[in-house]
């Protein structure tokens, strides 16, 4: 069986409160990039067995959430049998990305499948939820409200069909510890949730910048300058929203499909570093670059 588990962007990101258990309530909204994805094969075999190519997976063998998934499933559900996957890693870590958390979703997706478990989305929710807060997200793979630590998923009617999408990836990596040190609770700031429930059209909402805004930025950025840079290059470039995604360090903006600048329609299909320099981007920021390019279906 062969997935292409994708990524995700954070549409805002409000950091509401932190829990007694240490964790932090926030509102987010997840919405799933499908164009940017791992490759992910599962074969049923006599003998359990992992190939991996692409990006270097940054863990012990024992972290990585498609095992741990799978070891998880095994041990609730006997009929798995052992099986063999090749695993081809696309999504950069430390990315704000989500790369993981879907590759141990669509490893869940598959093994339903594969050994005829009957579940519902409901229930590989639930079996992948504490393998990491997105995880759940990823099952159902549709835009959605978070709220708690990201466990509590609303479908929301949000589309951002048609825009243009560019995500920019430096070679930063950013752990969740040093992204929540120092955060600044938001609970006396506008509702996240209030707005998305309110029926708020997509391009209305990108552009209540006040209120649609990633808290992690006021941490992060001035440790890492050179993403405040990347989003400045962004907005500079025309998007109607710019923001960091989930904890960085992936900067990402969001472009009317029809730019309304000096840029012809060629050199938006052909946007590079080159591009980013004209808009105010220097090194070390362009250093090993990723950049994403697409329009939305």
């Amino acid at each position: 069986m062969l997935l292409y588990p994708n990524c995700k962007i954070n549409i805002g990101l409000r950091v509401i409160s932190k829990r007694a258990d240490g964790y932090h309530d926030l509102e987010t909204i997840f919405y799933p990039v499908k164009g940017l994805s791992d490759i992910l094969e599962v074969i049923p075999s006599k003998q359990f067995r992992i190939t991996q190519s692409g990006l270097v997976v940054d863990c012990p063998t024992d972290d990585n959430l498609i095992i741990k998934c799978f070891r998880r499933m095994q041990a609730h559900y006997p009929q798995i049998g052992n099986v063999d996957i090749r695993f081809t890693k696309r999504i950069p870590f430390g990315a704000g990305l989500g790369g993981g958390s879907s590759d141990a979703a669509h490893m869940a997706i598959a093994l339903n499948e594969l050994f005829e478990l009957g579940l519902t989305q409901q229930q590989l929710a639930a079996e992948v939820a504490p393998l990491g807060a997105d995880c759940a997200f990823f099952i159902y793979n549709t835009p959605c409200l978070a709220e708690g630590i990201g466990e509590r998923l609303t479908p929301v009617p949000f589309s951002l069909g048609g825009f243009r999408l560019i995500m920019l990836k430096p070679d930063v990596h950013i752990s969740t510890r040093e992204a929540y040190a120092g955060i600044r609770l938001s609970a006396d700031q506008p509702s996240l949730a209030a707005l998305v429930r309110s029926g708020i059209a997509p391009i209305d909402l990108v552009r209540h910048a006040d209120i649609i805004f990633n808290d992690f930025e006021r941490t992060v950025f001035p440790l890492h300058p050179e993403l405040e840079a990347i989003k400045q290059s962004l907005l500079n470039a025309g998007a109607v929203y710019a923001a960091m995604s989930g904890s960085g360090s992936t900067v990402y903006g969001l472009f009317e499909s029809d730019p309304q600048d000096s840029c012809e329609p060629a050199q938006w299909d052909e946007f590079d570093r080159t591009t980013l320099a004209g808009y105010g981007l220097t090194a070390p920021a362009l250093a090993d670059m990723l950049i994403f390019n697409a329009i939305l279906p």
